[in-house]
């Protein structure tokens, strides 16, 4: 029999591709949307799937996995995987994969870095003041922003975006420090970053902090109201890793009260809902979570899922399980 694989949400073409042509059946969710859990209970209980590749919008826990009990593989289109219960998985025998692309790292580091440019030059605020038909001619004193040249870069999490972050901040001529759970001897060696032993330690050094840590128990609200007073009131924060990193409610408090100068998210705390307060500040840029949205890199994370799925049905571990 013909394998079977649930995808539920289109990807591109490519990852759809190669499954059809090792011959397996693959059945894709239609609708343009966030599937429910009930939705996908449904769905997954109509027809015997081997496996599933499954979306971070996707809550993936014991109610999924009863509902599929010969589900054997699920496959997250992303680097990260919070949205999956590794523990009931493994429990169940259920094997968890991810997609960790190299252009995927690639693009959120330059969404990263593109943000703190147009916070510090103000671009989105000046944007908005001449499509509203403000400009009247050249003042001195409009938008005056600040220099990216020779300020601090404060790195929450040295992994692979960070390092990239890192190589891109050293070539604008800014100081890298870094914190983690452990060194990074190539961020150290390549761009002269230097390490600092808690985040604590850094913020009150940085101009721009840059968060890049997954989801877990202990950094979710890592930038919370204690913390944004640490920072520097002229320092900048931007978010690419996942929303409840930060304290939103904190957040606007701090944007309004000018305890930070602005801040760059693309993730949200409360995803895709916006905080009270936080869409009508002219100090923060918002991007609908599209940090990894370049082509190359949403090809490349769909190559990289789908050969999870592959090596599985010819017998082989995948390559990117993350509950071994």
């Amino acid at each position: 029999m013909n394998k079977k694989v649930f995808i539920t949400r289109k990807i591109p073409d490519l990852g759809i591709t190669m499954l059809k042509n090792k011959g397996y059946e693959v059945d894709v969710y239609p609708k343009n949307k966030i599937m429910s859990q009930k939705e996908l209970v449904s769905v997954l209980k109509k027809k015997d799937y081997d496996a599933v590749l499954c979306l971070l919008t996707d809550k993936i826990d014991a109610k999924i996995y009863s509902a599929a009990p010969n589900t054997k593989l699920y496959v997250n289109y992303a680097t990260g995987f919070d949205n999956l219960d590794l523990a009931e998985a493994k429990k169940r025998g259920i094997l968890i994969a991810n997609a960790p692309a190299d252009l995927a790292s690639e693009a959120v580091a330059e969404h990263a870095l593109v943000m703190m440019l147009a916070l510090a030059a103000r671009i989105v605020e000046a944007d908005d003041f001449v499509r509203r038909g403000k400009y009247k001619g050249w003042d001195p004193m409009h938008f005056i922003g600040t220099d990216i040249l020779g300020k601090t870069l404060g790195l929450v999490g040295a992994g692979r975006i960070g390092e990239r972050v890192a190589f891109y901040a050293k070539g604008l001529g800014m100081k890298i420090i870094y914190t983690d759970v452990t060194k990074n001897s190539r961020i150290e060696e390549s761009v002269g970053a230097e390490y600092v032993s808690s985040i604590e330690e850094l913020l009150p050094k940085a101009d721009l902090v840059s968060l890049h840590v997954p989801l877990l128990d202990s950094t979710k609200h890592l930038m919370n109201e204690k913390h944004f007073k640490m920072m520097k009131s002229t320092a900048f924060l931007v978010n690419t890793s996942r929303g409840p990193v930060v304290d939103e409610k904190a957040l606007v408090k701090a944007l309004k009260e000018k305890v930070i100068a602005g801040a760059g998210l693309d993730v949200f705390e409360f995803e895709p809902k916006l905080v009270s307060g936080l869409a009508k500040l002219n100090n923060v840029i918002l991007t609908p979570h599209i940090g990894s949205a370049s082509v190359e890199a949403r090809n490349q994370m769909a190559e990289v899922a789908v050969n999870n799925i592959i090596d599985f049905f010819e017998g082989k571990l995948p390559k990117n399980i993350v509950n071994k």
